[in-house]
């Protein structure tokens, strides 16, 4: 993944970027309209409760429903700072460790969305929207993908 000049690759950066786009869609959503958290936070949070959550994880969730506002808005601002350290290339390595916790985050919400006594490949495959950017985030961290293309050099 490494350029001629041992840094990271172009292909990393537009992916890099490509992911922040993506990023800010999710973000402006939950920022610039009210609907997600005036009620649509806990909405999908109480179903990963009820339904999907890693048991050891539901306290935390619990935890986040007594402040739904405050927690609705504050991941469309983690989506917001995210989306555009990756876009930019600036401060990439802890935006991307932020962005592999909030991935994780989202994995252990809905882990269980496979029926109990499934195959354990089942649990692994109805992750895949959520283990592969958690992995793409680990990969910009180690590489310092915001060198090339970015403002991190």
């Amino acid at each position: 993944m490494a350029s001629s000049k041992g840094g990271p690759s172009h292909a990393m950066a537009l992916a890099r970027i490509a992911i922040g786009v993506m990023f800010l869609f999710f973000a402006q959503y939950k920022i610039f309209h009210t609907e997600f958290a005036h009620g649509g936070y806990a909405k999908y949070v109480g179903s990963y409760v009820n339904e999907s959550a890693v048991g050891f994880y539901k306290p935390f969730l619990r935890l986040t429903l007594q402040h739904q506002v405050l927690s609705g808005y504050a991941v469309g601002v983690a989506e917001l700072l995210i989306g555009l350290s990756m876009v930019a290339g600036f401060a990439v390595r802890p935006f991307s460790l932020l962005g592999a916790l909030f991935m994780l985050n989202l994995t252990l919400c809905t882990w269980w969305r496979v029926p109990h006594g499934a195959d354990y490949w089942k649990f692994l495959g109805n992750e895949l929207d959520n283990i592969p950017l958690m992995l793409l985030f680990i990969v910009f961290f180690v590489h310092r993908a915001g060198q090339t293309l970015g403002f991190d050099k």
